[in-house]
């Protein structure tokens, strides 16, 4: 893929307020833990996360992305008219239908004759809105797009802690697939993408390279196609470890062909936003591309694994808290499961200022990141 005519002007984000640490967790998990004799605190040091965060009940995906597409409007001042595709790409939705997008859509009063729909990719799909997105812009269908997503993790840290405390079947090798399912937090993120006349930052998209390594498609796996509101009570399985060797091997073996598709080489990239799993996958990932892990800016100790809005909420916190100077070479790295790897290479010129206050888990955010 390579992109002439395209920008990424903003990436935005909200946050919900309720903190639970992993501790709390743990302390729930009494019943599992006692029973099977797991060593309390294993989960943080397993996976790095210290804590996640909950929306408020009854708080629908579509809701929570009509307030984080606000907070874009604002930090871009895009006129409404000019925006021609809104895209919900998170795993969460609201309903089976009508898409998530269209809700959204109307609450915003964007243009009626706009393209409106849901794309579902695992942690993938606000990335892969992002390339839909560009390839309307680089055919002059539009010109501008907004992706965004909201991934809600209640219901499922809430069915895995009673399933987990309730199933005496569960035996200390069994208990490994749920573990990743107490490691996802809640957030939400969007992206405007424009035609270089229209930008206001001219964060070029240079292109990227895709990868899909279905051979192992049923590595991370929920129960049943489900929706995402409180009444949903999802299970996921995780074969955590071989899911973590087999994306990093596809990442591995998308990575030349990325530089080689928009002309870098590694040294040329001088800022890395990632998909956020755990601490041992993101060193093996460093390790594996031979890239060095400070110029990559992680989220996950504070935030968990928020799935798809994990990059772009990544890229949100970093480029408005200083991370990212003007003039950087920035690599987006997503892996999915099912497996899916995108990469995609831009020149970031300009950071639009925002008017909403940090809080204290975006100043740790920022200080995890400096030190």
């Amino acid at each position: 893929m390579r992109y002439t005519k395209v920008c990424v002007d903003a990436f935005s984000y909200t946050l919900p307020e309720e903190v639970v640490r992993t501790d709390e967790l743990e302390l729930r998990l009494q019943p599992l833990y006692q029973r099977l004799k797991l060593q309390e605190g294993r989960l943080e040091i397993l996976t790095g996360i210290r804590e996640r965060r909950l929306w408020q009940q009854h708080r629908t995906p579509g809701n929570q992305s009509v307030t984080t597409v606000r907070r874009l409007l604002e930090q871009t001042g895009i006129a409404m008219p000019k925006v021609g595709a809104l895209i919900h790409g998170s795993v969460c939705r609201d309903y089976l239908e009508p898409a998530t997008a269209c809700s959204v859509h109307h609450a915003l009063e964007l243009p009626t004759n706009g393209n409106i729909y849901d794309i579902s990719n695992a942690c993938l799909g606000i990335v892969s809105g992002m390339i839909q997105i560009a390839n309307m812009i680089e055919l002059e269908q539009i010109e501008a797009g907004i992706v965004v997503g909201t991934e809600s993790s209640r219901s499922l840290l809430e069915t895995t802690i009673h399933h987990l405390n309730t199933d005496w079947s569960i035996s200390r090798k069994s208990v490994k697939s749920a573990f990743a399912s107490l490691t996802i937090g809640s957030g939400s993120a969007a992206v405007l993408l424009t035609n270089r006349q229209l930008s206001r930052t001219g964060n070029r998209l240079l292109g990227g390279m895709v990868r899909a390594q279905t051979d192992f498609c049923n590595l991370c796996r929920s129960n049943t196609d489900q929706s995402g509101g409180d009444a949903m009570n999802p299970l996921m399985q995780t074969d955590s470890e071989t899911l973590m060797n087999e994306g990093i091997a596809a990442a591995s073996r998308t990575f030349e062909p990325f530089l080689t598709e928009i002309g870098w080489t590694r040294q040329d990239i001088d800022r890395t936003f990632c998909h956020q799993v755990g601490r041992v996958h993101q060193k093996l990932l460093f390790d594996s591309l031979d890239l060095p892990m400070n110029r990559n800016f992680s989220t996950l100790e504070y935030l968990g694994n928020t799935g798809s809005v994990a990059l772009p909420t990544a890229a949100g916190i970093g480029t408005e808290t200083g991370f990212v100077p003007d003039g950087s070479r920035v690599a987006l790295l997503g892996i999915g499961s099912g497996i899916n790897v995108v990469m995609l290479g831009l020149e970031w010129n300009k950071t639009l200022t925002t008017s909403f206050p940090t809080n204290k888990t975006i100043e740790n955010i920022v200080l995890q990141n400096t030190q």
